[in-house]
């Protein structure tokens, strides 16, 4: 599953990045079918080793991808925000999105306690502000 919107785009942002920057791949080819993205990798020349990355999670470097519209943005820029209250009162640290088919969901860590999870509508998030935060 790619999260791009258009899927053959990641053939022209470069290699793709492992999570902890260990690897990195390349696209050879790729291809939709049945609403997935079937890429071919360079260097990767057999099954076996194609089903050694099963579940390996590849990225684009951030600097590779686009600029994004008014009110959206990339997953990787809103991690490690801090969230407040509209009173400016802290409630945590973002630490994922995730989307289950409904829309997207922000998920909150709070300094002591369960995880909030929230949806990141405007109603519930008025305002985003991108730039470093002190606490």
């Amino acid at each position: 599953m790619t999260f791009t919107e258009d899927p053959l785009a990641v053939q022209t942002y470069g290699p793709l990045i492992t999570k902890d920057g260990s690897r990195q791949f390349e696209v050879a080819s790729a291809r939709e079918a049945k609403g997935h993205l079937v890429a071919t990798l360079k260097g990767v020349a057999t099954r076996e080793e194609a089903e050694r990355l099963n579940g390996i999670e590849l990225y684009v470097a951030r600097d590779k991808l686009p600029a994004t519209d008014d009110d959206e943005y990339y997953h990787a820029d809103l991690i490690g925000l801090a969230a407040v209250t509209a009173g400016d009162a802290p409630l945590g640290r973002v630490i994922a999105i995730h989307n289950f088919g409904a829309g997207d969901i922000i998920e909150i860590a709070p300094p002591h306690g369960p995880t909030l999870l929230l949806p990141f509508t405007n109603a519930v998030v008025p305002t985003v502000d991108l730039a470093p935060d002190a606490w």
